[in-house]
């Protein structure tokens, strides 16, 4: 158990510092982007985010997270899914490739058509890099996910910002996504000394496709889920207004998917080493739901509270009308890393069947509410997917509770606290800022002073043992 525990932490400082470095460094390029580019150029990409999307779950089909959570996987298991993930990129592409004049015809934007066709092709590229990044994941070998992610950001972010300087477009945008692939792709077998040797066997796929075939599906249902806001605001608006709403929900994602990336990468293997040990299991499934909450609850809220001097500052005035839909939706994503850990007990259980079930009944659900908002306009929409969520978290911590010794009454008195301190530290934040509304950057600074102020007093009030436990794991 020590060795897994210094193991967790030496996975946990490196997978950090990949996702907080590389993440930071892709919000710096796409802000500057952003900028350069305004909100139509990013509304073009984002119309195609959904297929590329799906492809890539295709791609996968579940099998890195089932060669993940075996513990006994050989040779064939690797080179099986490997040759499984290459085959199912290129009928993707092709299906890309193919379906191109007739996704420009349904959003009535010709230029779709060669965008996705180019776009496309980071699907066969990403491909390649799946099993190396499993082989680095099970080793918790993240120092080295680390050094490969940031030279990526760094080489594909440049020289999109190169290319916007000299009025390439939205361009830019397609060539910065073919770059960070393939310099990721490319590094990841420098690093790792993995090539497939062995056949593909019937018994490793019967098992990869057993388990992964349930996650493809819940998968497909998320993608589609996700990005189904995308194709109604871009059937029904205009690029601009799928530029606002895309670069609402990334910037509120970055900081939830930034830790949920962090998080999972590390609690998925160290989850399924302990899930013999039920009680190990339990008590640090229930630290990690706590030290997430602290840390991803004020990050996101800050965000929404600073949400419009924020974009009109950075971004200038054309971006002003992503204010609110960031604001809302940072209120649903602060959930998002508690989502991805309930989930990830499901999986480490091995039921994948139920996880389908959960995400079968969470979208109909979403789809229900999307349908009610859609005719009161994008902002309802956002307020929906919101309410969605928390809704999903009853459901999520509900089943949870099945597989492990935390009901979900404890999950709930673990978490509500640590929320009612940040949302109240918000408000105040809010409040005092607007006497300085007209100075949008002292209105910042203002506004997230008063906040953190108020929440630091509750975390040294009420959850000092936890920032012991927090700060001696970071210094050991």
């Amino acid at each position: 158990m020590s060795d897994l525990a210094a193991q967790t932490r030496k996975g946990l400082k490196w997978s950090a510092i990949e996702r907080i470095l590389s993440q930071g460094i892709q919000l710096g390029v796409t802000l500057l982007l952003a900028r350069l580019l305004g909100p139509t150029a990013f509304g073009l990409v984002g119309m195609l985010a959904v297929f590329i999307a799906i492809s890539n779950v295709f791609t996968d089909s579940g099998f890195t997270s089932a060669l993940i959570r075996k513990n006994d996987r050989s040779e064939s298991d690797f080179t099986t899914a490997f040759y499984y993930n290459i085959a199912m990129s290129v009928l993707c592409y092709l299906a890309l490739y193919i379906s191109a004049p007739a996704i420009a015809n349904f959003y009535d934007q010709p230029e779709l058509q060669s965008l996705l066709r180019v776009l496309g092709a980071t699907v066969l590229i990403n491909s390649f890099a799946l099993i190396p990044r499993v082989k680095l994941n099970v080793a918790m070998n993240f120092k080295t996910q680390a050094k490969i992610s940031i030279v990526g950001v760094l080489i594909s972010g440049l020289t999109a910002i190169t290319l916007a300087i000299n009025e390439f477009g939205v361009w830019a945008l397609v060539v910065q996504s073919l770059l960070q692939a393939s310099c990721t792709t490319f590094l990841l077998y420098i690093f790792v000394p993995w090539r497939p040797r062995n056949k593909v066997t019937k018994s490793s796929f019967k098992y990869l496709f057993g388990y992964g075939s349930k996650l493809l599906i819940s998968g497909l249902l998320d993608v589609a889920y996700n990005n189904a806001y995308q194709i109604i605001i871009g059937k029904k608006f205009t690029p601009a207004v799928v530029g606002h709403f895309t670069q609402a929900n990334q910037l509120a994602s970055v900081p939830a998917m930034t830790l949920t990336g962090i998080i999972q990468r590390v609690t998925f293997p160290m989850f399924s080493k302990l899930q013999d040990s039920p009680n190990e299991l339990s008590m640090s499934y229930r630290l990690t739901l706590k030290m997430a909450a602290i840390v991803i609850f004020p990050l996101i809220v800050g965000m929404g509270l600073i949400a419009q001097p924020l974009l009109v500052t950075i971004l200038g005035r054309e971006w002003e009308d992503a204010a609110n839909l960031l604001t809302v939706l940072c209120l649903g994503f602060m959930l998002y890393p508690i989502h991805s850990i309930n989930l990830n007990l499901l999986q480490v259980a091995g039921r994948s069947d139920l996880f389908l079930k959960l995400e079968v009944i969470k979208k109909i659900i979403g789809i229900g509410v999307l349908l009610i908002c859609l005719p009161h306009g994008v902002l309802a929409m956002c307020i929906g997917l919101t309410a969605t969520s928390y809704f999903a978290l009853i459901l999520n911590t509900y089943y949870t509770a099945k597989f492990s010794n935390i009901s979900q009454w404890q999950q709930c008195k673990d978490l509500i606290p640590i929320w009612l301190s940040v949302i109240i530290s918000a408000i105040a934040g809010y409040k005092i800022g607007l006497f300085w509304e007209g100075q949008p950057w002292l209105q910042v600074i203002i506004s997230l002073s008063i906040a953190l102020f108020g929440y630091l007093f509750y975390l040294l009030l009420a959850q000092r043992t936890l920032l012991l436990k927090m700060g001696g794991s970071l210094i050991r």
